[in-house]
C-alpha cells in the first residue's frame, strides 16, 4: 500500500485480502467475507476486530 509493507499476520501470507479506505490513511483489511481489523499507514499499526471465527451464541427464544 504506497509501498508501505504492514504485516497482518502469517497465517494469512500468500492469501489475498481486501483492503478498503475507510477514512484519510485508515483501511479496513478483510479475508473472504470477515472484516479483520483496521491498518492506519501513519502509524503502521492494525487495530484488530473482534475474532470472527469464534462461537457464535444463538439468541433464546
Amino acid at each position: 500500500m504506497y509501498r508501505k509493507r504492514v504485516n497482518i499476520s502469517t497465517v494469512l501470507a500468500g492469501q489475498k485480502v481486501g483492503i478498503k479506505e475507510v477514512d484519510d490513511g485508515i483501511w479496513l483489511v478483510s479475508f473472504m467475507d470477515y472484516d479483520l481489523g483496521y491498518v492506519d499507514l501513519e502509524q503502521k499499526t492494525l487495530q484488530p476486530l473482534g475474532n470472527p471465527f469464534g462461537p457464535r451464541l444463538s439468541p433464546m427464544s
